[in-house]
This record gives structure tokens, C-alpha cells and sequence, in this order.
């Protein structure tokens, strides 16, 4: 399993102007590729292959006097700018046709200076190292100041196979390794257990377990609405093109990404330790998109379902634990955990409701998060992993959430 370790980078100015070079040189390298693939596709001619890209835009480019400058950066850099968008190309003819799961996506496009995020990509072949005192030495860069927040993995078989360094929208740096990891080492780090649990996510709650734990939501964003409001105030009175705008700009990313940071940190909290805890996680696949489009879309987005399910997607799969989506029609909410009657929609705002068959009095989020666990059908072998039955067909009288399609990332 490949995993990526993001680390902080501070370059100091020279550095930043290096990197600068090489974010701009990869963007042209990059640009001009996407727009030999249209001028032949206009001219009903075959597309030029990765080679003859790489010869033209690269090798024969730093000979004229327009492309000179492309000298100034390493080289493996405009390959793997290349290869971006050659995969870039190969994602948007898979899509047309259907051989690519997800939403339909479109063509490449240009990119722009002006883009949030900016980034190059290092592979083996470029020499790149980290030096005896825990600098990251890049070609034509020099060697960068990291914050080490934790170690890399110190197998044998965990080598980096490459680096990213990344410039965000907020002016930050970042290393990001991809690590090969060994699949055994690393669910032997989990200890089994025989415990299985439900989770119901909400708005009022992020999540309500089944076992009747609570976790309140944190509302990072509804929390800094009153601070991002007055940065985005003091943007809007700068003037277009001016350093004073530049600054405000920066001042609004900073503020934005700040909440983000804090999102991300509770959902990989929060993800590690249900993931520790409990052998089988049972979650039901929200409809995230279209819930985006109705009246609670801030608070939708606030939450961030999307991106905390997928931390427990991979985290599941690296440690040996056993993650089961139940189908977002299935009555989680309507249904009597105690007799399994089905006793219709209530409005949101009922929180509490009475079984009319066995008069059993039920928690709204709780039930639903039991339903959530019994509807997986999750069960614990004698050896303590997880087995599931067959697939249970979903049930389509669940309301609410009809029609809305799947796949929003909240940031």
C-alpha cells in the first residue's frame, strides 16, 4: 500500500525563487503539451507521443531563445509535467468511455499563475536527497529547511519514491513522500478486537455510535465566520493589482486554510481512533452532493462527511479492519431496532419517537446507528476478524435523501 507523508517546508528567499522557476517552468512545459495535443486533434492529425513531446517541448526547446530558461530548472521536473498531463488525457478518454468510475470529467485544461496550489514533482532519477542534518537537498533548489513532525517509516521497503514540493494558496511549502509500506507490519500494528459499531453522521452530532456515544460537531467554519468575514471585508476594499490586495489575499487564505487544518486534524483523530477500537465500522453512504444542494449546504460542507469516510476507507485497508457502506435508501432512521417495524418518516426536528408495535421509545441518531450496524450484517469469527454475510438488497422507501447523487469532498 502506498501511503504520502506531507511535511512543512521553509525555503528561505533564494529558495523560493528557485522554486518559482521550477512551478513556472513545469506550468509552460505543461501548457504547451495540452496545446500540441489540440493543435493536432484541430488538424485531424494523430496525437505526438510522450517521446516526441518530450523532444520537442523539452530537449529542442532550451536550444531556442523563447525557451532558453527551461535550462534553469531540473530536468526530471518537465518530464513529470509531461506525464501529467499525458495522464491527464488518459483520465478524460477513460471517462468518455465509462471504463473510469465517478462523475464524468472533463479535458485538461491550461494552467495559470494565478492557480491556489503550485507544485513540482521529484522522482528517484533526480538525485534528490535529505542531507545528514535533516535538510531536503532539491536539484538546482539547494537544501530546504524541513519540519520533521514525525518520522518516516525505517524499513528496508519504505524508500520514498518521490517527492512533491507544493506552494498552497496561503504561501505554505510542502514535502509530500509517497512511502511503500509493508501490508503486514502494518495491520500488525492494530491488536484485534471483536467489537463492531455503527455510526450515524449528523449535523446536530457528527457522529452517533451505536453503542449510544455522542460526538458533538466542532462547526470549524460556523466558528470563524465572524473572523473570515472581516478578512474578506478588508479584501474587498483594496485595490485590483495592488500589494495592499496581494496581502489581503493571503491574509483570507490563511484564515481559510486555518479552519481546514482543523477539520482535517478532528477527522484524523476521530477516524484513527474508531479505527483502533473496533475490529468491523459500519457507515452509511451518504448522499453528500445533493444534501450540498439544499438549505443546510454550509453546515453540509462544515461537517466534511466525505473526506472523514475516506480516511476510514484507507485506514481500514491498511490496518486489517473491515469498513461496510450500507445503501443511503435503507430506513435507518424509520426503523424499530427492537421488532423492526417500519414506522414512516418523522420531520427532523423530532428527535425522540415511540414504536406504535412494541412501544419501545427511541433515540432518533442512536437507532439509526444500530440499524446502521445491523443492516451491514457485520458478525466476529471465533479467530476474531470480522466475516459478512451476503449483500442485504437496500430498502427504498427511506425519505430524504432520494435522487441525490454521491462524491462531494468538503475541504
Amino acid at each position: 500500500m502506498q501511503l504520502r507523508y506531507a511535511f512543512r517546508l521553509y525555503p528561505d528567499a533564494t529558495q523560493q525563487a528557485a522554486l518559482a522557476r521550477a512551478f513556472g517552468c513545469a506550468r509552460v512545459v505543461f501548457n504547451d503539451a495540452v496545446r500540441a495535443r489540440e493543435d493536432a486533434r484541430k488538424a485531424g492529425q494523430p496525437f505526438p507521443t510522450a517521446g516526441q513531446l518530450s523532444t520537442r517541448l523539452i530537449t529542442e526547446a532550451k536550444r531556442t531563445a523563447e525557451r532558453c530558461w527551461l535550462g534553469e530548472v531540473s530536468v526530471v521536473v518537465l518530464q513529470q509535467s509531461l506525464r501529467d498531463a499525458e495522464s491527464a488525457y488518459r483520465n478524460f478518454f477513460a471517462s468518455l468511455k465509462g471504463a473510469r468510475k465517478g462523475p464524468k470529467i472533463s479535458p485538461p485544461r491550461f494552467k495559470s499563475r494565478k492557480d491556489a496550489r503550485q507544485s513540482v514533482r521529484f522522482t528517484a532519477n533526480a538525485r534528490w536527497s535529505i542531507t545528514g542534518s535533516g535538510r531536503l537537498s532539491l536539484p538546482k533548489i539547494g537544501a530546504v529547511k524541513v519540519k520533521w513532525s514525525r518520522t518516516l517509516p525505517a524499513v528496508p521497503t519504505s524508500v520514498p519514491t518521490s517527492v512533491t514540493v507544493v506552494r498552497d494558496a496561503a504561501g505554505r511549502y510542502f514535502a509530500s513522500f509517497v512511502i511503500d509500506t509493508d501490508p503486514d507490519a502494518e495491520k500488525a500494528r492494530m491488536p484485534e478486537t471483536d467489537r463492531i459499531i455503527g455510526i450515524d453522521l449528523g449535523l446536530t452530532h457528527f457522529a452517533v455510535l451505536s453503542d449510544g456515544t455522542k460526538i458533538d460537531s466542532p462547526r470549524f467554519l460556523r466558528r470563524a465566520e465572524k473572523k473570515l468575514k472581516k478578512t474578506q471585508k478588508e479584501l474587498s476594499r483594496k485595490q485590483k493589482g495592488s500589494k495592499n490586495r496581494a496581502k489581503a489575499r493571503l491574509k483570507v487564505a490563511r484564515a481559510h486554510a486555518k479552519v481546514a487544518d482543523a477539520r482535517r486534524e478532528f477527522h484524523h483523530q476521530l477516524s484513527t481512533k474508531l479505527i483502533s477500537e473496533n475490529q468491523g465500522i459500519a457507515v452509511e453512504n451518504l448522499s453528500v452532493a445533493g444534501l450540498a444542494r439544499t438549505r443546510l449546504a454550509k453546515s453540509v460542507h462544515d461537517a466534511g462527511w466525505s473526506s472523514f469516510i475516506s480516511m476510514l476507507e484507507y485506514k481500514a485497508e491498511r490496518y486489517g479492519r473491515t469498513l461496510v457502506k450500507i445503501g443511503r435508501f435503507t430506513p435507518t432512521s424509520q426503523t424499530c431496532h427492537a421488532c423492526g417495524a417500519v414506522d414512516g418518516p418523522e420531520p427532523l426536528n423530532i428527535r425522540e419517537w415511540t414504536c406504535a408495535a412494541c412501544g419501545t421509545v427511541h433515540d432518533r441518531d442512536i437507532n439509526a446507528a444500530i440499524n446502521v450496524k445491523t443492516a451491514a450484517g457485520l458478525a466476529v469469527s471465533a479467530c476474531g476478524a470480522p466475516v459478512r454475510p451476503g449483500a442485504i438488497p437496500a430498502q427504498r422507501e427511506e425519505a430524504g435523501s432520494h435522487g441525490f447523487p454521491t462524491g462531494n469532498r468538503a475541504a
